[in-house]
């Protein structure tokens, strides 16, 4: 089992911008695996999890936006910019940043040496959501479904975050 916690975003996070941003909200999970682990490895694990794979199918489903495991690999390696709902925003040689299709939202992987153990890897796995312009107070805030599904999103991160991880390692 790993252990999956909040962290705090690295400096140099390709997210940082969105951290940053007045009324957006972003999260960092963490962990770390055995032994020296890619970022595409990770990528590719972290999106043909069968958790991952549930949701590949509701977006096929509710949004016409299908996606393989192929699909899945060809974005590790660099050779897509696209998967399903997201396009990739930024990549560097040890995270990717993906936006979804409409703007709102961010998905951000990263890879690093574990602060605890030179053997290990660190995997992080973090969300951004942009706030919305309400029409009648005209403020920025985050929606009514963010806010309902917001207990969700947290379990949900955590149990993505630990399913890569397993498949990293089996």
């Amino acid at each position: 089992m790993f252990e999956i916690s909040l962290g705090v975003l690295p400096e140099k996070a390709l997210m940082g911008e969105y951290a940053a941003k007045d009324g957006c909200f972003t999260d960092c999970y963490i962990t770390d695996v055995p032994g020296q682990v890619s970022l595409a490895s990770y990528v590719e694990a972290f999106y043909t999890t069968l958790l991952f794979k549930l949701e590949r199918v509701v977006l096929q489903v509710a949004l016409s936006l299908p996606s393989t495991d192929e699909d899945a690999r060809q974005l590790a390696l660099g050779e897509t910019d696209t998967f399903s709902a997201w396009v990739v925003e930024a990549r560097t040689g040890d995270q990717i940043l993906l936006a979804d299709r409409k703007g709102r939202t961010r998905s951000w992987l990263m890879v690093g040496p574990s602060p605890q153990d030179d053997d290990k890897t660190r995997l992080y796995f973090g969300s951004a959501v942009l706030p919305v312009h309400n029409e009648e107070t005209g403020d920025r805030e985050m929606s009514a479904g963010f806010k309902a599904l917001s207990g969700f999103h947290n379990v949900y991160a955590q149990a993505l975050l630990a399913a890569a991880a397993r498949k990293l390692v089996n």
